[in-house]
């Protein structure tokens, strides 16, 4: 996979994969290039049956500062409404039955934090700045900011974050439910390996199922919800995990999963 504007690598025996922005000369600006290869890599790394978790960053100083500006100053309506928009990106993530996990480091800014709220996990370094800018620049966030901000923090929180355009710092963000973890920034990487290796270590196919019971039923009502999870948990029992994963625990080892 060759991309211009991103870094791919597999870790672990190619079991976590790791998807780096690589635009630092303008802080990991989003631009329509990046959208694509953006896309092209989580549809890929989809399709990849040895990767089980992903792992996105911009490295350890910045994120992503938001969207390229000077790339969509004279754009129209429709070109901002056309393909692989930032929405298309984020719900590739979203849906995907792949673990993704966010780290975090300097400014996680506009689109550059939307791509983080899409993650199932948001680990943080202590640099960490993170918000929806856009109001400074007479627009409002276009890639999920007012949905998935609000569902995570709050109307109250969402609404101070989005209309006074002003980042906040990463402990805040830790204690609002923004992100999971802060860490030292020297940590940072560390311990986004550590979380992707204590989620791979489980049955994929139970990892999927999870993944997908979380994301559908929260916002369902509880009868809806309840028969998400009802027919995930079957479904598990259709895998040959299932079978070691029990197996295992009865004969008291390791189980050796598959994916299966």
């Amino acid at each position: 996979m060759e991309y211009e504007t991103i870094l791919v690598e597999k870790k672990e025996e190619g079991k976590i994969a790791v998807i780096t922005f690589n635009r630092p000369e303008v802080r990991n600006a989003i631009n329509p290039k990046m959208r694509m290869e953006l896309l092209r890599a989580v549809n890929e790394l989809e399709e990849d049956p040895e990767v089980r978790a992903v792992i996105l960053t911009g490295g350890t100083k910045i994120f992503a500062a938001g969207a390229d500006i000077a790339a969509m100053v004279n754009s129209t309506a429709m070109e901002m409404f056309g393909p692989a928009a930032l929405w298309d990106v984020t719900f590739k993530i979203e849906e995907s039955k792949k673990p993704y996990i966010a780290a975090i480091a300097g400014f996680c800014l506009g689109g550059g934090c939307e791509l983080a709220l899409a993650c199932d996990i948001r680990i943080v370094a202590e640099s960490a700045q993170m918000g929806q800018p856009e109001i400074n620049i007479g627009i409002i966030p276009g890639g999920g900011g007012t949905v998935r901000l609000t569902r995570l923090v709050g109307m109250g929180k969402a609404c101070e974050i989005v209309l006074t355009g002003k980042p906040i710092p990463a402990n805040e963000a830790l204690s609002i439910g923004l992100v999971n973890k802060v860490v030292p920034e020297d940590k940072l990487m560390e311990e986004a390996f550590s979380m992707a290796k204590s989620i791979i270590r489980h049955s994929p196919v139970a990892v999927g199922l999870a993944k997908y019971a979380l994301k559908n039923a929260a916002e369902a009502d509880l009868k809806t919800g309840k028969s998400i999870e009802r027919a995930c948990f079957s479904l598990a029992f259709a895998s040959e995990d299932q079978k070691e994963g029990m197996r295992a625990f009865l004969e008291k080892r390791k189980p050796v999963y598959k994916g299966k």
